[in-house]
């Protein structure tokens, strides 16, 4: 945690934003996150087909990751962010409502996702990501995330999915 900054009352006041910004910043500390989220998705014996990365911070490390798993790597993005046909789903921020979209045909029926996101606090956005994985016909297997906002209680809104987290706070 001592890698992390907060930013109170960011985006708006209200908010405390932890920034994991920092987590790159040092080739040492960036190399220990990626070692960390390997061994986590290893324990859990399932192998993704697909790592699913959250706009925007879920594409800092979304491909690192595949790519030493083996696993393609598809962006979500924030609504009329993408091109092309896409699909689209609605969530709940803690400050708003705001819409996902990922490329239509991105992922193929059957193939095995694993959502990656920095932190998951309502658990909104996640939520509609693994909607968009489902429309495309995939299986989402878990949800992997740098740090859990746990007084927020997001795994809940994830359907009983595997959760797995690295740090924990109640900030």
């Amino acid at each position: 945690m001592a890698a992390l900054r907060s930013f109170p009352d960011f985006p708006i006041p209200g908010i405390n934003f932890i920034d994991i910004l920092p987590l790159f910043q040092d080739v040492n500390t960036h190399e220990a996150l990626l070692v960390a989220l390997q061994l986590q998705i290893e324990l859990s014996h399932q192998k993704p087909d697909v790592i699913v990365g959250l706009d925007a911070r879920g594409f800092l490390f979304g491909p690192s990751l595949a790519l030493r798993m083996g696993a393609s790597f598809v962006p979500v993005r924030k609504q009329g962010k993408m091109p092309g046909p896409c699909v689209t789903a609605a969530y709940e921020k803690e400050y708003g409502t705001d819409f996902f979209q990922m490329q239509d045909g991105a992922i193929k029926p059957g193939q095995k996702v694993l959502i990656v996101d920095d932190i998951i606090a309502t658990g909104g956005s996640a939520a509609a990501a693994g909607e968009l994985v489902k429309k495309l016909g995939g299986e989402t297997i878990g949800y992997l995330f740098i740090l859990e906002i746990a007084f927020l209680k997001g795994r809940e809104k994830l359907g009983g999915v595997p959760v797995t987290t690295l740090l924990e706070t109640d900030e």
